[in-house]
């Protein structure tokens, strides 16, 4: 963030996508279903022995277990991989993770018959989940703030998706700010500085893949927003937590096409 220096850590023919940094230097990505360690020296694969498929919403707990949402035929399901075993989460499914701070998860997810997207939280010390979006808007890509008092995420609920905060428990719910872009994928920064976010161009639904987008940064209060990267990417560039531990700089993927 201080040189907005970019650096090619690895080039694969595989689709690669959503880097999570580890606090040891490498990075966890997915890639044909399955988790990878990915670094300097290539990628190997972490064999959870998991049969399920996983997407691209997945990360680190505190104490470094790997939690990531995996599909069996019936929707997204989280699990958690302590290096030896995988132990599925007893939580109904679509669930897609997002963010962890101390015991709470937070994730999006689909609860009852009329399919939309909220954002939900799961306390792991007492086993109580908590729906924060009640409205019928499309709520995803939750992360929490370094302190943990706040949710930031994204919602169309304006009209396209923006990016919003709201408090952890789900109150005082707003758009930092409203623009033309379609914008996904908040991610505030461990030093509480920064909040990256990914912009789409104006008319995109959903978050496809393979557009030409950009990483824009802001302060935590909606000011000072400006365009760090351009490039050719969208869906599995930043999904998820992407920062190194000091808040120094950002993991993301970068596709070829153009």
């Amino acid at each position: 963030m201080a040189t907005g220096i970019t650096r090619i850590v690895l080039q694969s023919e595989m689709l690669l996508e959503a880097p999570n940094w580890h606090p040891d230097g490498w990075f966890l990505v997915n890639a044909e279903g399955m988790l990878w360690r990915a670094d300097t020296n290539g990628l190997t694969l972490i064999r959870t022995g998991s049969g399920e498929r996983c997407n691209n919403d997945h990360g680190f707990l505190l104490d470094g277990r790997i939690v990531f949402s995996a599909h069996n035929g019936s929707g997204a399901g989280m699990h958690i991989f302590d290096g030896t075993a995988v132990t599925p989460m007893d939580l109904p499914r679509p669930s897609w993770w997002h963010s962890a701070y101390g015991n709470l998860l937070a994730y999006a997810c689909v609860r009852g018959d009329d399919r939309v997207v909220r954002i939900a939280t799961f306390d792991t010390s007492s086993g109580v989940e908590k729906v924060l979006t009640p409205d019928d808007a499309h709520h995803d890509g939750p992360d929490f703030s370094a302190c943990g008092r706040f949710i930031w995420y994204n919602s169309d609920v304006t009209g396209h998706a923006q990016i919003w905060r709201m408090d952890r428990d789900g109150r005082n719910a707003a758009p930092m700010f409203e623009d033309g872009n379609v914008n996904w994928f908040p991610h505030p920064s461990p030093c509480g500085r920064h909040v990256i976010y990914l912009a789409y161009p104006k008319g995109t639904q959903g978050h496809p893949r393979d557009l030409d987008v950009s990483i824009n940064a802001m302060s935590p209060d909606g000011t000072n927003r400006r365009v760090l990267i351009n490039l050719f990417g969208g869906q599995g560039t930043m999904n998820v937590p992407c920062w190194s531990p000091d808040g120094r700089a950002f993991a993301f993927m970068r596709f070829s096409g153009h």
